[in-house]
């Protein structure tokens, strides 16, 4: 192949006679050659076209480029000069249409490419045809190549030859395609274009983007990006110019689909930034979205939050059963974050109390009387015949009901993609339901639930609050009282102490239990004797000895041997004896054995396990979180979102003066508020190094949320040699990053920034800041 580099200089835009002579040098050593070896000459046709208009110079240049680069064996075998056969671009234009309908797509992209080579992009309606069909064909690699001519356009500042329909069609495709990096981009381009997409049609596109984390991420940002276009009212409605903007206004149901995303992916702190935007360009928020509200507070540990929407929820009207439940998980969750026991207990017996009384009433009488016939259990949302396929397949379900372009574009007020934003909230919102794990409904009656008691149990042996655990039990057991003693929830709790080593506490609760007149059965006394003769605590087995044949209380047979073999192990033959004989006295059969493991299957139910299995998961699985953390990084978020930092600082101080170390939330409260100050770039690159040092010493834990917001008050700040330490880190934990939002960022606050050479009198710590601010350049893309 002929090297081009010494006619690297040739250009159409020189002068006529310069690039007459060029084009005209080269052409003729790229001449077919005949098989001796002789070149032809230049014919009078190609001399035509080279004397030609500017136009037709621009045309042969492009076109002789494009075969020098795809065709290099085509000077061998061409009986003519090249440029005799060049063809009219609008010819390859109606070949690319012609192949887009006949789909045959390798044919449409290959004329594509010669069209672009030859005379640039093809006209307005031919790209709208390819968008739409590479759409249509719902293929990864053609839905690529589709975004490759929208990039293309838009780089070479030709945006005006795209369509708002096929746009918004292809992001679309692209969203339910799980290409939610590409259908967030083409929506920022449509904004940019100022091209708005109505609110029907984008929340469709981020119901499908929140089914994955990356793209709830995209989808939060989409929201923050559009809500900025109506901050504090400023756009006027009043102005007719002003209704296409308009009509693209976030409302409550496109915020509920980002917030429940936002629950499911664990981005709550970016949801309360999108809950505190609401406000601001006046969204109120329905019935539905208060749960929301309550869940995202629950998780960000914000209890007052919670509390302050508690009466908006009792008023509500339009709230199901399944929304009451997950309220109420919310706050039970929250007391027992904060230690809060006592209000935890009384939420309890007040729903114990309440289903009491529903018991009594006659219709729920017969309901009770028909599952006990039947042997079936009352059914529960999941279980209900109207819902047998789960989110995931239902959502499948969706996606293959892809439309047509041609019925896309009938549906001028875009309904499908409205009743697709309104599915995929029901989706989300279902896997949101079976997060519910403290509270169940049962025919429209709130109950505690297994794992509610579980935690609520283990938060009182935590404290070691073991006279107001049995307090509660005995408070509890009246209200529900109990198919049978050995099953009910005090049994449970005190066997689920003994096999977890909590021996003492078992102890002291069957002491409470019979100073209060309950009777338990004697396989909790065996098993603690047992547990005790395994630990040789000889005076404590004395002691409940004394207590058993006090309360009378039979002992089983494996109990008596472990008390016997307990005697043998210290020598004390006559205590042995004692035993043997109390044991022949009392005629005990050897049949009548149970050990731990057979209590722990009588408590499970249909397959499910009972309180003492989760309990002991509780136990085993703790983590003993210190409330008091929670509590300073309330104080602290209360500070910062009203922008008191000096405050904040105070109480950050006063936390680790304290012995509380903070965490990953204590500093994204710290670094959101700075960034919406403005220019406390420098105190953010202090955080950035105390989370460093904490970080190596502790095992505090950077998640995506908070190296994102660092990330981008480096960038805007310009603090370039931190900005590629954040990213180093998060492209080492696989993080998604919004390259889009940070090019964005460049491009509006730093777009001159280092575009000359260096200067020889820069120091090294100036060199340093320079390459680190290429480098984030490269990175973005921009080279």
């Amino acid at each position: 192949m002929i090297s081009l580099r010494k006619f690297s200089y040739l250009s159409p835009s020189r002068s006529t006679s310069a690039f007459l002579s060029s084009l005209s040098c080269l052409c003729y050593k790229l001449s077919s050659t005949s098989g001796d070896g002789s070149q032809a000459p230049i014919t009078g046709d190609f001399t035509r076209i080279l004397v030609g208009s500017s136009h037709n110079r621009m045309k042969a240049f492009r076109f002789m480029t494009w075969n020098i680069t795809n065709s290099p064996n085509l000077f061998s075998t061409m009986s003519e000069p090249i440029l005799v056969q060049a063809r009219d671009p609008s010819q390859v234009a109606l070949e690319l249409e012609h192949a887009l309908e006949e789909q045959r797509f390798e044919d449409a992209w290959k004329a594509y490419e010669k069209h672009v080579h030859m005379d640039g992009l093809p006209r307005k309606s031919v790209l709208s045809k390819l968008l739409t069909s590479f759409a249509e064909s719902y293929h990864a690699y053609w839905l690529n190549n589709a975004y490759s001519v929208v990039e293309l356009a838009f780089q070479e500042k030709k945006h005006d030859l795209m369509e708002k329909e096929p746009l918004i069609y292809l992001a679309f495709i692209l969203s339910r395609s799980e290409l939610p990096v590409l259908a967030s981009n083409i929506m920022r381009k449509l904004v940019k274009m100022e091209a708005f997409p109505p609110l029907t049609a984008w929340s469709g596109i981020i119901g499908h983007m929140c089914q994955t984390a990356t793209g709830t991420l995209l989808a939060a940002e989409l929201i923050m990006e559009i809500g900025y276009l109506f901050k504090d009212n400023r756009v006027d409605p009043r102005k007719k110019s002003n209704r296409p903007l308009l009509s693209m206004k976030p409302n409550a149901i496109a915020f509920n689909i980002t917030l429940t995303g936002c629950l499911l992916s664990g981005s709550t702190r970016k949801a309360e930034q999108l809950l505190e935007m609401m406000p601001r360009i006046g969204v109120k928020p329905d019935s539905s979205l208060l749960i929301v509200m309550a869940q995202i507070y629950e998780k960000n540990g914000h209890i007052d939050e919670i509390k302050k929407l508690k009466r908006h929820v009792d008023e509500a009207i339009d709230l199901s059963d399944l929304d009451f439940q997950k309220f109420y998980d919310c706050l039970l969750s929250c007391h027992l974050k904060f230690k809060d026991l006592d209000s935890a207990v009384d939420m309890v017996l007040d729903m114990l109390r309440k289903a009491k009384e529903a018991k009594r009433s006659l219709a729920a009488a017969k309901s009770v009387l028909e599952a006990v016939q039947t042997g079936k259990k009352s059914i529960s949302y999941r279980d209900s015949g109207h819902e047998k396929l789960d989110a995931l397949d239902k959502f499948k379900l969706i996606k293959s009901r892809a439309p047509s372009y041609f019925e896309f574009a009938k549906d001028r007020n875009f309904s499908r993609l409205e009743a697709e934003a309104k599915e995929s909230l029901e989706l989300l919102s279902e896997k949101i339901q079976a997060q519910v794990q403290l509270v169940k409904s049962e025919r429209g009656i709130l109950h505690p639930t297994e794992n509610l008691y579980a935690k609520l149990v283990n938060a009182f042996l935590e404290a070691d609050k073991v006279c107001e655990l049995a307090a509660f039990l005995i408070k509890a057991s009246k209200e529900d009282s109990p198919v049978s003693v050995e099953n009910s929830a005090v049994v449970q709790v005190i066997n689920a102490c003994i096999s977890s080593g909590l021996l003492e506490q078992a102890h002291d609760l069957l002491d409470e239990m019979r100073f209060s007149g309950i009777r338990v059965g004697s396989l909790v006394y065996s098993s603690l004797l047992k547990a005790y003769c395994k630990e040789n605590q000889h005076d404590e087995i004395l002691a409940l000895l004394r207590d058993v044949r006090k309360a009378g209380i039979q002992l089983e047979s494996s109990c008596y041997n472990s008390l016997i073999q307990s005697r043998i192990h210290h020598n004390d033959s006559s205590g042995a004896l004692h035993i043997f004989r109390e044991m022949k006295e009392s005629n005990i059969s050897r049949s009548g054995h149970h050990s731990l493991e057979t209590l722990v299957e009588g408590c499970t139910v249909d397959g499910e396990a009972g309180l003492m299995a989760k309990l002991l998961e509780e136990i085993k699985g703790s983590q003993n979180v210190n409330s008091g953390i929670h509590d300073w990084n309330n104080v602290i978020h209360f500070f910062c979102k009203n922008r008191m930092m000096n405050d904040a600082q105070k109480a950050v101080s006063k936390m680790r003066a304290l012995g509380h170390t903070p965490n990953a939330q204590t500093f994204h409260s710290l670094v959101t508020a700075y960034a919406a100050i403005g220019g406390k770039y420098v105190e953010v690159t202090d955080l950035w190094g105390e989370m460093k040092v904490i970080a190596s010493s502790h095992s505090m834990k950077f998640d995506q949320e908070l190296l994102d917001s660092l990330l981008y008050c480096f960038v805007r700040g310009g603090f370039f040699l931190r900005a590629m330490e954040v990213i180093e880190m998060m492209e080492r934990e696989r993080m998604f990053i919004d390259k889009y939002k940070y090019r964005s960022l460049w491009l509006k606050y730093h777009r001159t920034l280092y575009k000359g050479k260096a200067s020889k009198t820069q120091t090294e710590a100036q060199l340093k800041r320079r390459e680190a601010a290429l480098a984030f350049k490269r990175w973005i893309g921009l080279t």
